[in-house]
């Protein structure tokens, strides 16, 4: 790559820049080939396309949605090769949400033990804590 395609490009701190992402996720994301190794200046310097940009900020909306990386790699097609049928991101995103919607109600029943124990618990300074004896008697919410 000349210098001149270089100016056409991001380096990698400018593609953090640009995305919000940090640069050690950047190479994370190339080491495991979500994100593809982009070309080289003569120089040996990695030179990101408007491409790559659109792809890690894809990679980081994925994330942020809780999607894993095993999800992501099959919603962006790379698990065989094909770019996934909406019936398989469908699939894919109903059961993640499924997932979700689990570990919601799961934080529910913890809000809920969390929220009884520390009404019991007077904050004042004494030995014996509410908090403490739920902690070590579970069965004891």
């Amino acid at each position: 790559m000349t210098d001149h395609e270089r100016e056409s490009g991001f380096t990698r701190g400018d593609l953090a820049r640009a995305t919000g992402c940090n640069i050690e996720t950047i190479r994370y994301y190339e080491k495991t080939g979500l994100l593809p190794d982009p070309p080289r200046t003569d120089a040996g310097y990695r030179i990101y396309s408007a491409a790559h940009a659109t792809r890690l900020r894809f990679i980081l909306r994925a994330r942020e949605l809780g999607f894993s990386m095993e999800d992501i790699r099959g919603l962006m097609g790379l698990e065989d090769g094909a770019a996934p049928t909406c019936a398989e991101v469908k699939e894919r995103t109903e059961r993640h949400l499924s997932d979700v919607r689990a570990r919601i109600a799961d934080l529910r029943r913890i809000e809920t033990v969390l929220a009884a124990t520390a009404s019991r618990c007077s904050g004042a300074e004494v030995p014996d804590c509410p908090v403490l004896d739920a902690i070590s008697n579970p069965a004891d919410p």
